[in-house]
């Protein structure tokens, strides 16, 4: 029994060097000796954005395998391509249990349906081994294959003497480079200009797909009245175009006039006495105008006084009178003084210096008269007694 186990033993490892020799060992290779591989299996996306995206291979063999790639499977219109180091590729050589990268660029369509979209990847071993890898891209939003013309504040207020400044993104969202004429369709007496870079322009140049910030500066004319008006601005290259309205509230002009009814700004006053003086306040501007109150500067000892001291409010066009009382030094000599008036709100102001003529009292003239004739009369009557001694 033993012998026969034996003989069966024996036999059984003379096959087994029979078959070793006729046929060499393969070395084992794993069921999926290379795989693709990346850490982003869908993106998220906007028209006409470059995507540069990252894959891995991963030899999972003991040898060196020569892995060909290729675009198995991308969505109508798109233009895909698999590039390493610069160079579009077909074929990589992965050496063992090791892995190499390479990428898919594709742009994504300007003219484009909002959606999921789908590209398979597929890499051929030289084992025979085959590996697949789907990606999705989403598109967030609808294409288009236009112009736009966009701004965070399309509106903004002030005076007729302030200036307006607009940031204006244009962008070209074709295929192709454009050359953007600007202009504007404000109404006569307005001025508006383009800037790029600080620097005034007329025309912009845009790349395929990229944007350009533009600065627009609005002058409203120095009389307008008050109201809101609509600014519109083009950026026109050939058959694309886009426009977009800009808003200015003017709230009018702050404009005042200090004068007298008359146009005259002198009087004459006798010293130590007050002298009224009638002021008119104009509101030459188109905003109304409140709370206005008058103020002096005048020499030192010098009274004066308003009636009324503050005007509550002034509709554009209209006048208000005001009574300056003006009481000049009881001891101010013969002469011209100035006292200057101001009218002042929170917005405008406007001043008139006055020129008063300060006159001495007559009474003083009869006393001076009476004093030369009192020394007069003194006089004589020395000579008259001792003139004969």
């Amino acid at each position: 029994m033993k012998q026969r186990w034996l003989k069966t033993a024996i036999f059984l490892t003379l096959v087994g060097l029979i078959v070793g020799i006729l046929f060499p060992a393969v070395p084992a290779v794993a069921a999926g000796d290379v795989m693709l591989f990346t850490e982003y299996s869908g993106i998220a996306v906007t028209p006409g954005e470059s995507i540069n995206y990252s894959i891995k291979i991963i030899n999972n063999s003991n040898s060196i395998q020569q892995v060909s790639l290729k675009i198995a499977e991308q969505p109508k219109g798109w233009e895909a391509n698999l590039t390493a180091g610069g160079w579009s590729i077909n074929q990589l050589s992965v050496r063992p249990q090791s892995e190499e990268s390479f990428n898919l660029q594709t742009e994504v369509p300007l003219q484009v349906e909002k959606g999921n979209y789908r590209f398979l990847l597929r890499a051929a071993s030289s084992g025979g081994r085959v590996s697949t890898l789907p990606i999705t891209i989403e598109v967030t939003e609808q294409g288009t294959f236009k112009t736009e013309l966009e701004t965070d504040q399309p509106n903004m207020q002030g005076n007729a003497d302030s200036t307006f400044n607009y940031d204006l993104t244009l962008k070209n969202r074709t295929a192709e480079e454009q050359l953007y004429a600007l202009s504007s369709g404000a109404p006569r007496g307005w001025n508006v200009d383009f800037q790029v870079s600080a620097q005034k322009v007329t025309s912009v140049k845009v790349e395929a797909n990229t944007a350009q910030k533009i600065n627009v500066t609005i002058s409203p004319p120095a009389e307008i009245e008050a109201g809101t008006y609509t600014i519109p601005v083009k950026a026109q290259a050939g058959s694309t175009s886009a426009e977009i309205e800009l808003e200015v509230h003017i709230t009018g002009t702050y404009k005042m006039e200090l004068s007298t009814p008359t146009g005259r700004l002198s009087t004459d006053i006798t010293a130590g006495k007050e002298k009224m003086i009638e002021l008119q306040i104009n509101n030459t501007g188109s905003s109304e105008l409140e709370d206005i109150k008058l103020s002096h500067s005048a020499p030192v000892d010098w009274e004066v006084r308003f009636e009324p001291k503050i005007i509550e409010s002034l509709l554009p066009g209209e006048s208000a009178a005001v009574n300056a009382y003006i009481k000049s030094s009881d001891k101010a000599i013969s002469g011209d003084y100035v006292v200057n008036i101001q009218a002042q709100t929170p917005e405008v102001s406007d001043s008139a210096d006055f020129r008063i003529t300060v006159k001495t009292s007559a009474l003083w003239g009869w006393v001076g008269v009476l004093i030369i004739a009192l020394v007069g009369a003194g006089i004589y009557y020395l000579f008259r007694r001792f003139g004969r001694q």
